[in-house]
């Protein structure tokens, strides 16, 4: 038997009648049906844009690579989040992971890239300039095809945030990963390694902490997302402290933390695609409602915020809304979350691939 829901579909709102049969939404149903849900506000499912699920697992630091995967996936389906993007792992036990796994679809980027001694101990697969490019698609490959990572500057080894990889290994690995047909991410914080990444055609800022006013305008005409992950601002800013860093740089980081909802709006006008991502592994998983609360109290708009974790997000990433033939993804709830955003700690309904995982009406 299929499910019907009656419901307002966001974000134009209007009131439709969603039917499920056989794990897809479809226009008219050729058998029975059951109405599961009446008058109700409807998405596409939540994404989380940035999440690593291998790390800060709810199964535990002691457990093996995919039972902690698994179990951070399992967190994200709990607070409504159907789709994750994993930008960097441990390893590759996240590619090609998704319903059929009890797991949201999962868009991994293989092992994060940084050069030796320039991440955290353990985390990244370490390359040099010249190996990057090939390491960059070698990581695609085993990710699934749609993402490769790369650390552009870190804390680590340096007494400060500096710049990993030349300017010429960053364009060389961008042209190389498009050509293979995939995209590539950039974790980057200074607005110098924000620049490159804009110049040499990356598809996504990672953190971009940042970011400066003057390099919106370069940013939108490029066509990259970014994806502030507000939600580790304070973290960076123990982080930077617990370091050691002078006063002095530790200030100026302050001041780029301090005006990034002026640059967030200032990106939402000129047409930056703005994504949702918590970060998650070096906070725990199944935060996007957070994450979205963040990004209100930039002063962005309801629409941009809810949209940059739900019907955005999936249109980005390649993944159907609520639409006749796609798989049966689907969020309810009893009120307009982009009105109170609480309602998404709330779902009526959870349904992934047209299994009803959550039912609390």
């Amino acid at each position: 038997m299929g499910f019907h829901i009656r419901g307002r579909v966001l974000p134009r709102g209007e009131r439709v009648d969603v039917y499920v049969e056989d794990g897809r939404f479809v226009s008219e149903p050729d058998g029975e049906v059951e109405t599961v849900l009446e008058d109700a506000w409807l998405l596409p499912g939540l994404v989380d844009v940035h999440a690593h699920l291998a790390l800060a697992s709810p199964a535990g630091d002691d457990a093996a690579v995919a039972a902690r995967v698994r179990a951070s996936g399992r967190a994200h389906l709990e607070s409504g989040v159907l789709a994750v993007r994993e930008p960097g792992s441990l390893d590759h036990s996240s590619t090609g992971l998704g319903p059929a796994d009890g797991m949201p679809r999962v868009h991994a980027a293989g092992r994060f890239l940084a050069p030796p001694g320039r991440y955290f101990p353990g985390l990244a697969r370490e390359v040099h300039d010249d190996q990057l490019p090939d390491a960059a698609v070698e990581e695609l490959n085993a990710g699934g095809g749609h993402w490769a990572k790369i650390i552009g500057d870190s804390p680590v080894g340096q007494p400060h945030l500096a710049a990993t990889f030349s300017t010429s290994a960053l364009a060389e690995a961008a042209v190389r990963v498009h050509a293979a047909g995939g995209r590539i991410a950039v974790h980057c914080s200074v607005p110098e390694v924000i620049q490159d990444a804009i110049d040499t055609g990356f598809d996504s800022l990672e953190h971009a902490s940042l970011l400066r006013p003057d390099q919106v305008d370069a940013l939108a005409a490029a066509g990259a997302a970014w994806v502030p992950t507000r939600i580790i601002n304070s973290g960076i800013r123990h982080l930077i402290r617990d370091l050691g860093y002078p006063e002095t740089v530790v200030r100026e980081i302050e001041r780029g933390l301090d005006r990034q909802p002026e640059v967030l709006c200032a990106a939402a006008e000129a047409g930056v695609p703005l994504l949702a991502g918590t970060d998650a592994g070096m906070g725990p998983h199944g935060m996007i409602r957070t994450e979205i609360q963040l990004l209100l109290a930039a002063g962005l708009s309801p629409d941009v915020a809810l949209g940059a974790a739900s019907w955005s997000a999936r249109t980005w990433l390649g993944l159907p809304g609520i639409e006749h033939g796609a798989p049966a993804d689907l969020v309810a709830y009893r009120t307009d979350p982009r009105e109170d955003v609480s309602a998404l700690g709330s779902p009526s309904l959870v349904i992934l691939a047209g299994a009803l995982l959550i039912d609390a009406r």
